[in-house]
């Protein structure tokens, strides 16, 4: 699978409105499509500008408001009682540079789906839910153009102040403000009032695959801390400088690449995962030892007393790190999270509804972070997931099965449609 090209959508094999989902799906591809099958579209660059603007259209066609807030979250919604709060359900339409086509498009667009069918069942039927229903794209989840990740919804939470936002820049100098208004993108207001969230995506690893799940509930995330550090040290020539007297910042930081890997082996069954995802070496020329590294590392844990364990042994290495070296480490921002549950009550439901469509199932938790986290914070969440094939994930040959896919927005949609009736309200 890793070497081969991603398979495409087949809507053939399918019907109606699942025929209609997988076309779609197919289209969403199309927008920074890359030669090996992925697709390429960072938070406000021109390629997500031009998703958004195909995805306002869709859910415009098919009977929904659509209006950005102010960090650019965009939402289609369904107003069916004056006054009511929304359910809001949705993922993000991002992506990193070279990415795959399911992460987060997958559950933006199963979202919308989703909400179609509710919308046409409750017309038909002539019944209003108790409450309102609100598609989500949400902004800069990736954090891949834009530090840190989760942006929007982070905003929409409270987490992340607007001015910090709207302000952040991206290795160009380009402040999301901008990003965001050369997109068509950056609208007013806060956002619809959430009652309750729910979002479907991708596993992004390979238990449920090997374990034969077709529906992962996510009933808690791994916590998580991301550091930004930089390693200073002083500019000199690579050949007459003599060792002795260097001052090599990327010698730092490789050290500190190294420190992460093992800090992680460190700890048995894969209970920590450590990671370094970005250096920017400056000033990046074949002839002078580097003055200075940007880096991002971060550590991850389903155990917190690991977790600080793990921590422990990071600023440990700092020290060591910068007397070897003869370097200094400055940490510059951090964003880190801990380890909380989604409500019982959420993934009681989600289980329920498994089992009754006949879906195999079972509880899983989620490594890596997503709007939803931030979500159940605030209100009742329910998390899905759908299996990864080979666990690949931001990479181009990313796939899950088009009867996954499929699946998952089967369970989706029983799950909206029973937030949206009121089924988790407070007897």
């Amino acid at each position: 699978m890793s070497n081969g090209a991603v398979p495409e959508t087949d809507p053939s094999e399918f019907e109606g409105a699942d025929a209609s989902f997988l076309k779609d799906f197919a289209t969403l591809s199309t927008f920074g499509a890359t030669d090996r099958g992925g697709v390429d579209r960072q938070a406000g660059s021109e390629a997500d500008g031009d998703q958004r603007a195909w995805f306002s259209q869709l859910l415009m066609e098919n009977g929904f408001t659509v209006s950005f807030d102010q960090i650019g979250n965009q939402f289609g919604m369904l107003d069916l009682e004056a006054g009511k709060p929304y359910v809001v359900v949705g993922s993000h339409l991002d992506s990193q540079p070279t990415a795959g086509r399911y992460d987060g498009a997958y559950g933006v667009l199963a979202a919308a789906h989703a909400a179609f069918r509710l919308a046409a069942e409750w017309q038909t039927s002539g019944n209003t839910p108790r409450y309102n229903l609100a598609v989500v794209n949400w902004f800069n989840e990736e954090g891949s153009r834009f530090k840190p990740s989760m942006m929007g919804s982070s905003v929409y939470t409270g987490k992340m102040t607007l001015d910090s936002a709207l302000t952040t820049t991206d290795p160009a100098g380009i402040t999301v403000r901008e990003a965001l208004v050369s997109s068509n993108a950056l609208g007013d207001g806060t956002g619809p009032q959430a009652a309750y969230c729910a979002e479907i995506h991708i596993e992004q690893g390979r238990s449920m695959e090997r374990d034969g799940i077709a529906i992962g509930v996510v009933d808690s995330n791994w916590a998580a801390n991301k550091y930004e550090f930089v390693v200073h040290g002083e500019q000199a020539h690579t050949g007459s400088t003599v060792i002795a007297d260097r001052h090599d910042a990327l010698l730092g930081a490789s050290l500190l690449v190294v420190a992460a890997r093992e800090i992680a082996d460190h700890f048995p069954d894969g209970a920590v995962h450590t990671s370094v995802g970005q250096l920017d070496v400056y000033p990046n020329s074949p002839v002078v030892v580097p003055s200075r590294v940007n880096l991002l590392l971060d550590l991850r844990s389903a155990n917190e007393a690991l977790l600080r364990e793990a921590d422990r042994m990071l600023h440990e290495r700092l020290e060591q790190i910068e007397r070897s070296a003869r370097v200094k480490i400055e940490k510059v921002g951090s964003h880190c999270w801990p380890v909380t549950p989604y409500q019982p009550e959420g993934v009681a439901l989600a289980e329920k509804i498994a089992a009754n469509r006949g879906i195999t199932h079972a509880r899983v938790k989620t490594l890596a972070g997503h709007d939803s986290t931030n979500m159940k914070d605030i209100v009742p969440t329910v998390m899905l997931f759908v299996p990864s094939v080979e666990g690949i994930s931001h990479n181009e040959h990313e796939y899950t099965t088009d009867q996954d896919i499929v699946t998952g927005l089967h369970v989706l949609t029983d799950v909206v449609r029973s937030l949206c009736e009121g089924e988790l309200d407070p007897s």
